[in-house]
């Protein structure tokens, strides 16, 4: 039976970096404004977590990230003018960002890692769980990972990670997590849960306690911002994430723990790396119902004559 826990309507989407990996295109346009097909990378993330019945979404921004705020909000100018022309089907696209969920923005001035911009948080989440979205990872909406993820969390209490089974050679890509199976009774069998009982973040693969990496979804309890506060810096000389779970996972069912993982199998875009990029505007292009046909005819035709001459 459900245990009577707060009811988690509030997400935390970190875009407060800089997006180096994909200059010069990045040099006066946030990455996570990058497109996918036709939307910015950042709008699957908020219409992630809108499916998910999370309503108010507080975006951890930085300098020139204004146009993350312009994108969510209305543009009445062009609005007008696709009235006047009579295009409702563009004015129906145009006001699609607007009204997905109640936008917030906080600056992370200083940006010291992940746990720092997490931090970034905690005014606005006012002592309540609340799941944090990395705008890296994208998981199409058939896969409904977040809120299989806000089940365990309502269900079991503490936080939750989403993890992948990754090639041990990947693992120093990720945080990678130790685990232990749990006896569990879900609704939709939608991922298998399991307790984390250690996390480490990017280990060598000779001293990693799995191949289960830590992928940008998180449902996290609020007592997170107290070990936060007290987390030093750690790899790469910032405040990590993953450090303050590994305190929280040895902290068992007290002070905000336990931790626990949910095995994600299913679709997973990584928009963080330019050639998964690119792999992710050809699969959803091609998976598209207005779009689909006509370029997975052109795309074949790619592979069969210039690819192979």
């Amino acid at each position: 039976m459900t245990n009577a826990r707060p009811h988690i309507t509030k997400a935390v989407v970190p875009a407060a970096g800089l997006g180096t990996r994909f200059l010069p295109a990045t040099k006066a346009t946030p990455k996570e404004m990058l497109p996918v097909v036709d939307k910015p990378a950042i709008q699957y993330v908020v219409e992630e977590a809108a499916a998910a019945g999370l309503s108010d979404v507080l975006m951890i921004t930085g300098r020139n990230k204004r146009a993350l705020e312009d994108h969510f909000d209305r543009n009445y100018e062009l609005e007008e003018q696709l009235t006047r022309k009579g295009d409702e089907a563009k004015l129906e696209r145009v006001r699609e960002s607007s009204a997905l969920a109640t936008m917030h923005y906080v600056r992370q001035g200083d940006p010291k890692g992940l746990g720092h911009a997490v931090l970034c948080a905690e005014q606005h989440v006012a002592g309540q769980p609340f799941a944090v979205l990395l705008g890296d990872d994208l998981i199409d909406p058939r896969d409904p990972l977040l809120s299989r993820m806000i089940e365990v969390q309502q269900t079991l209490g503490g936080s939750v990670v989403a993890l992948i089974e990754v090639d041990p050679e990947q693992i120093h890509l990720y945080g990678c997590a130790a685990v232990e199976p749990i006896a569990w009774e879900g609704t939709d069998g939608a991922g298998e849960v399991v307790r984390i009982t250690d996390l480490v973040e990017k280990p060598d693969s000779g001293d990693a306690p799995s191949n289960y990496a830590v992928i940008g979804r998180y449902v996290l309890d609020p007592a997170v911002f107290d070990v936060l506060h007290d987390t030093a810096p750690g790899r790469g000389g910032e405040i990590q994430l993953t450090d303050a779970l590994r305190t929280l996972a040895g902290l068992g069912s007290a002070e905000g723990g336990p931790v626990h993982g949910v095995l994600f199998k299913g679709r997973r875009y990584d928009t963080g790396d330019r050639a998964d990029y690119l792999r992710a505007i050809v699969r959803l292009a091609c998976e598209r119902e207005d779009l689909g046909p006509d370029f997975r005819t052109w795309l074949q035709d790619f592979v069969d004559t210039e690819l192979t001459a």
